[in-house]
């Protein structure tokens, strides 16, 4: 809406001056190149240590106005109707979510918690859930970057790192829940932009989350690069080319991803269904029941391994599954 209004009041050669700045994808290409990409460059993940800091701090800022925002705003269907009175009055503010709010809901529907609902997204939120959790790929970069490096100390660090994100998830999703109930849309901060418009708060939020998000990229293409170093080139020694040219090559194949694929949410699910679900579920029973030999068949361990295998294939089958239909039945919308 803001490229259309700045036609409206400027000559057509400013606001194509400026549409540029406003297009997402030059601006992920620019982010890509002025930030992500020095930072993935780093040869050591120690280094990357302060940015993933710095993203923690972001997320937990994003967590605290998740929170206070329940307090301040009302429930959905008198939010709506406050929104659209502005909108009548000086049409400056987004309508889509606060005119279906308050012509196509009741106030009692809209303020009372659901504990279960089902429609056509729900086959989402298990692969979801699972890709939430996996972090299989940075555990042996970690744990090389531990000083006084041991079993038990990285087992803290799991813990304490499991629960944090556990808490912050669970804090997130209830408070966002409790905010919009059954209105909330897939991604958070939309339903907060379309019912509160151009708010201060909200902008800083989005900066923060992005700059969580960005800071979080080099932390991940650092176990990708080296995997595919050691699948690749093991018994070389290091090269810089070769480092930088793996560098470029993901970080292409990410930016392709972000541009062309409709929505975030269609990558964490079927990565969710796939990859996830055979690192969290599958390969790790398999291992144990393969690997074990002192354990038998029969013996409570290898029987639990074994429920775990067959739970991991079943939610990989159906997921991928539901998840495909759902693509050829509602076709995904578009926007990043």
């Amino acid at each position: 809406m803001i490229p259309v209004r700045t036609c409206i009041y400027y000559s057509e050669d400013i606001c194509n001056l400026f549409l540029w700045y406003l297009n997402g994808d030059y601006l992920v290409l620019l982010v890509s190149l002025v930030l992500i990409l020095p930072l993935s460059m780093l040869r050591n993940l120690g280094y990357l240590g302060y940015t993933s800091g710095l993203s923690l701090l972001c997320m937990m800022f994003f967590l605290i106005v998740v929170i206070c925002k329940k307090f301040q705003i009302p429930c959905p269907m008198e939010a709506a109707l406050i929104i659209n009175e502005t909108i009548n009055n000086t049409l400056t503010q987004p309508m889509s979510l606060a005119s279906d709010l308050a012509f196509n809901v009741t106030e009692g529907d809209s303020c009372r918690p659901h504990y279960f609902i089902f429609n056509s997204q729900t086959v989402y939120a298990v692969p979801i859930l699972t890709f939430s959790f996996v972090c299989h790929p940075a555990i042996l970069p970690i744990y090389e970057e531990l000083k006084g490096r041991s079993r038990r100390r990285m087992m803290n660090v799991s813990k304490i790192s499991f629960f944090a994100m556990y808490l912050m998830y669970l804090l997130a999703a209830l408070f966002g829940y409790l905010t919009f109930y059954e209105h909330v849309e897939s991604e958070l901060l939309h339903t907060y932009s379309a019912v509160m418009g151009m708010d201060i708060l909200l902008l800083i939020v989005r900066l923060a989350v992005l700059m969580a998000v960005t800071l979080t990229v080099p932390v991940v293409i650092f176990p990708i690069r080296s995997s595919v170093t050691h699948l690749l080139c093991a018994s070389k020694d290091f090269s810089w080319w070769r480092h930088s040219l793996i560098t470029v090559a993901i970080l292409s194949f990410t930016n392709m991803l972000v541009i062309f694929v409709p929505t975030i949410r269609d990558i964490f699910g079927f990565i969710g269904a796939s990859a996830a679900a055979m690192l969290i579920f599958i390969l790790p029973s398999a291992f144990y029941i393969k690997l074990v030999k002192k354990e038998s068949m029969k013996s409570v361990q290898k029987i639990g391994a074994l429920l775990f295998l067959l739970s991991g294939i079943v939610v990989m089958i159906g997921s991928m599954t539901l998840i495909v239909l759902d693509w050829i039945h509602n076709a995904p919308g578009g926007g990043h």
